[in-house]
This record gives C-alpha cells, sequence and structure tokens, in this order.
C-alpha cells in the first residue's frame, strides 16, 4: 500500500450570525473572487458599479443544455434569444456553441447578421415586423414566425408578383395550465385561429410552412406545461402532414425556463424549486417522441432558451455609498447601483455577498439605490453583515435582461467586463460619459445662449 500525500490543513473562519426561521444559524462567506480575479482589484481597474459576465460558466451552461437535450433527441438546436442579453461578445460565445439566433426587432436582426449569424440560421419572432423588415428576412433566407394576419397579410403582399419565397412558422399560443394565459402573441389554438392561420398561408405558394411556435410564458416552474405545449403543436403539425403530405421541419418550443434566482415573495430559495434543464428536456421530448410521428419524419426542437443560461453566468459589484437608520430604525445600506441597473430587481430577492471580511454581527437591512426615487430598492429585507461606507459588494445571477432593460436616469451606465477561459478580463461595453450621452441631443440657435 503506498504511502498517502501529505496535504495541509484547511482552516475557515465561520460566523456564526443570527438564528433564521428555520432555527438554524445563518452563515456568510466573503466572495471575494470572481473567476479567479479578485473583486477589489475589478473594481479598482473597471470603477464601481461594474457588470462582470463569465465566459467560462455561459459555455458550461450551453453545453449542459445540449446535453440534457441531445441525449434524449436526436434532433435539437438552439438559438440565442437576443433580447435576454445582446452584447455581441455574449452573443457569439454562445454561437461558437453552435447556437442559432433569435431575434425579436430589427435592431437585434442586423445586430446577429454584423455578428456573423448567416441569414438561415436567423429566427425572426416579434409582432413589430415593418415590410422593410420583412423583405430584408425574406432576402437572407431567415425563418419568419407570423404573429399575427396582418403580418401574413403584408408578407403575401410583399412576396406577390417577385418569385421569391419565404420560410415561415406561425406563433401558437394555448392553454396549458398556466394563468393568466399568454395568449397576447400569435394564434390560439383552442379557438380554431392556428389552423385557419396554417390553412391560409398553404393556400399561398410564395410561403413555406416549415415549423410551428410556441413561447407560453416566462420564469416557468411547471414543466407539464411545456409537455401540454408540445402536444398541441404536435396535433398542428400531424394535421398539416395528412393534410399536405408534408412533415413540419421543426418545432419551436420557444423559451421561458427559470434560472435559479428567488422570486419575491417565495417561500423558498430558487435553487430549491427551480426545475433543472434535464426537467425540461425530460417533459419536451418525452410528449413529441410519444406522439404520432414517423420515427424518419420527427421534427428538429429549437429551444430559444434565455435566463437559464445566462442569469448565474454575470455579477454587479458595487460599493457602499452611505448606511443610516429609518424612522422604524430599521438599518439602511445606500449602493452606488439601483434599479436602473437591475430592473429585475423588482421581481427577484437577488443574492448579496459582502467581498471582503466582515464583521460577525449582522442585522436584518434594506438595500437601496442611489437614485433620487423612493422605488429605487434592491432588497426591501435582507440579512447581512453590518457594512459600512466603502465596502464593496457582489450581486448574483444578474445576466438575464438587466444589461438589456438598464436606463439612463440620474446616472450614467457603467462598464461591462467579461472573464475569459484564461482568467483574463476584458472590456465588453465602455462606460457612458456626458460626451455619449451629449452625442445624439441637438440645441435649437435661439437657445444657444442664457
Amino acid at each position: 500500500m503506498s504511502k498517502l500525500s501529505y496535504e495541509r490543513p484547511f482552516i475557515q473562519k465561520l460566523n456564526t450570525g443570527s438564528m433564521n426561521k428555520f432555527g438554524t444559524k445563518t452563515e456568510f462567506a466573503p466572495v471575494t473572487h470572481l473567476d479567479g480575479i479578485r473583486v477589489s482589484k475589478l473594481i479598482e481597474d473597471y470603477g464601481s458599479p461594474c457588470f462582470v459576465i463569465s465566459e467560462r460558466q455561459i459555455r458550461k451552461n450551453v453545453q449542459n443544455a445540449n446535453r440534457a437535450f441531445k441525449t434524449r433527441y436526436p434532433k435539437i438546436q438552439f438559438a440565442w434569444s437576443y433580447k435576454t442579453n445582446y452584447l455581441s461578445a455574449v452573443c457569439n460565445v454562445f454561437h461558437q456553441e453552435g447556437s442559432w439566433a433569435e431575434v425579436v426587432s430589427i435592431y437585434e436582426y442586423k445586430k446577429a447578421l454584423l455578428n456573423g449569424v448567416e441569414g438561415n440560421k436567423i429566427i425572426f419572432n416579434g409582432p413589430d415586423k415593418t415590410e422593410e423588415d420583412l423583405a430584408l428576412a425574406v432576402e437572407n433566407n431567415s425563418l419568419i414566425h407570423i404573429d399575427h394576419f396582418d403580418e401574413l397579410y403584408s408578407l403575401v403582399g410583399l412576396l406577390d408578383g417577385t418569385g421569391k419565397k419565404a420560410r415561415v412558422a406561425i406563433r401558437v399560443n394555448m392553454d396549458t395550465g398556466i394563468y393568466p394565459m399568454w395568449d397576447r402573441f400569435g394564434f390560439n389554438y383552442e379557438n380554431g385561429q392556428a389552423w385557419n392561420a396554417i390553412i391560409k398561408i398553404l393556400s399561398h405558394k410564395e410561403l413555406e410552412l416549415v415549423g410551428l411556435h410556441s413561447h407560453i410564458g416566462t420564469f416557468m416552474l411547471s414543466t407539464s406545461a411545456y409537455a401540454t405545449a408540445a402536444y398541441k403543436l404536435c396535433d398542428l403539425a400531424t394535421n398539416v402532414k395528412l393534410k399536405t403530405g408534408k412533415p413540419i421541419q421543426y418545432l419551436d418550443l420557444g423559451g421561458g425556463f427559470a434560472s435559479t434566482n428567488t422570486l419575491k415573495g417565495s417561500y423558498l430559495q430558487g435553487a430549491d424549486i427551480v426545475p433543472t434543464i434535464d426537467d425540461y428536456a425530460e417533459v419536451i421530448t418525452s410528449a413529441i417522441l410519444n406522439s404520432n410521428f414517423a420515427q424518419d419524419e420527427l421534427p428538429t426542437i429549437i429551444l430559444e432558451s434565455g435566463r437559464a443560461l445566462i442569469d448565474d453566468a454575470a455579477w454587479l459589484i458595487g460599493s457602499v455609498v452611505a448606511t443610516k437608520r429609518l424612522s422604524d430604525d430599521r438599518r439602511a445600506t445606500i449602493m452606488d447601483f439601483g434599479v436602473n441597473l437591475l430592473f429585475n430587481a423588482f421581481w427577484y430577492d437577488y443574492k448579496i455577498s459582502p467581498a471582503q471580511e466582515f464583521t460577525h454581527h449582522t442585522e436584518d437591512m434594506v438595500i437601496y439605490g442611489p437614485l433620487c426615487m423612493n422605488i429605487d430598492c434592491i432588497r426591501e429585507s435582507i440579512n447581512l453583515p453590518l457594512l459600512n461606507k466603502g465596502d464593496q459588494v457582489v450581486v448574483h445571477k444578474v445576466g438575464a435582461y438587466n444589461m438589456t432593460q438598464w436606463m439612463q436616469f440620474i446616472q450614467m451606465r457603467p462598464k461591462i467586463v467579461m472573464i475569459d477561459m484564461e482568467g483574463k478580463s476584458h472590456i465588453l461595453r465602455e462606460n457612458e460619459s456626458l460626451d455619449t450621452m451629449m452625442e445624439l441631443e441637438r440645441m435649437p440657435e435661439h437657445l444657444k445662449n442664457i
């Protein structure tokens, strides 16, 4: 028997804290490094606040999602949801991992083209497509997901007499047992509107019906709803085959998969109640495999998952501006970032960690941003160690929608940084300045002098 190698002992400081509602001690650990880089160094180099994105975590998430679906079903294609985070560097990580582009505006569409995505690998969703937008999509052989009859008629009129054809799908909304129902977008399954749209498309030689699409909601905690959606799409697809003899090429189940963030009002933490990517994959693939498709005519499954693949791949780092006592004696901690940067703070109870060693004393407190409006509240109640002016913090799982829904209000938007696979940091977006903010303004001659 060989002698075991020596391993030095590892000692970790424990902060006992106060009792929580489950009767156990509350423990905190400082988050001093992100992907191997010290938080204080990131703030020194890039300023406070600053968004930090992990390339490593994005790739890990995409690879895990591909594994979950491809081990259960032979034909899978992911399409990155640009609206979730359309920083070009972020999009290109997904594209390098094999994802197509899913866009909902001409801005996102053109950005996908600039990122090098081939036109036939762009899915054009959304209710607002002008004739110019549709013409560009047709020219690039993109997949056009028709949202309403007005769009259908515009597309037919655009193609009439040109000899060109468009590859199209329809978005289908349906009752999946989740309420309120998302029936604002697409054609309804239950009242026959979806089949009516299909019949109209089939009657026009300019349109080639290649797919069916549904997006049943956002942050979906029920996997069974996806089984219902898949079943109803399969029903439409098999009826198309019976009528035309041609199989539907793909079923797009959209996105809506939940990240492990904790929703406001949730009794349990998000990680305890959110389905895994394997849970979503199991119900979707099982529903389609158990439908009436012939084995050699199984459609491709397209997934447009956004937040589940990016939320945990980004952090917001920032600093304490001040602390104070409110009129009811609650402790308030004011940060240098607010809901202008963390729009999803209205829906999530974000995890916040100190970025340095701290006192063992903890207290329930309110976390405010620096904006001059009363709703600028990041956490209404959170138990944290006592933070002081200048202390640094890390807000976890902020990758989805915050960097697309952020706003310039009172403060200018900060830098966004990515840490690559080698542990090196890169600026993805510069911070705004007075010059960049004034660039689009124009001053009438009669107002130049005061």
